[in-house]
């Protein structure tokens, strides 16, 4: 959980704002979009792994558990954001490099930009409360 969350607070709170100050904004944004590229595949490794050790180590209870919504959450967010909003940001990448681009695909990127920038907020803060809480229940004694 500690390697995704760092993942995506390292990448989108240092590396990207320094790539985006330091290079020109086409370079930094294709560099920045592998980088988010890599994590996305990281966290989805990651995810699926800590719940299927999850389910095996709990069984049925680990549904009833807040945490393991959570988890499934920031999966669905992860595979969503890879694999809806960063494709289609990808194909219309390649339409803003022509000579004329169409104001329209300008504004559709900067909606789906915004709209992913908020789901990987959403999973950052996510991912920071199951680091500080665990994704495990704690084991309580007694009755």
């Amino acid at each position: 959980m500690t390697l995704w969350v760092g993942g995506l607070w390292v990448t989108g709170l240092v590396v990207a704002p320094v790539l985006f100050r330091n290079y020109e904004r086409l370079i930094a944004g294709e560099i920045a979009g592998r980088l988010f590229a890599a994590v996305s595949l990281l966290g989805m490794l990651c995810g699926v792994l800590l719940l299927v050790f999850a389910v095996a180590r709990a069984r049925q209870r680990i549904w009833r558990d807040w945490r393991a919504g959570l988890l499934v959450a920031m999966l669905a967010i992860t595979v969503t954001g890879e694999f809806g909003l960063a494709a289609r940001m990808r194909e219309l990448k390649e339409l803003m490099i022509l000579p004329t681009v169409s104001p329209a695909v300008l504004a559709q990127f900067g909606q789906l930009h915004g709209i992913a920038s908020l789901l990987f907020l959403a999973n950052s803060a996510f991912g920071l409360v199951l680091v500080i809480f665990g994704i495990r229940p704690r084991v309580q004694v007694g009755n």
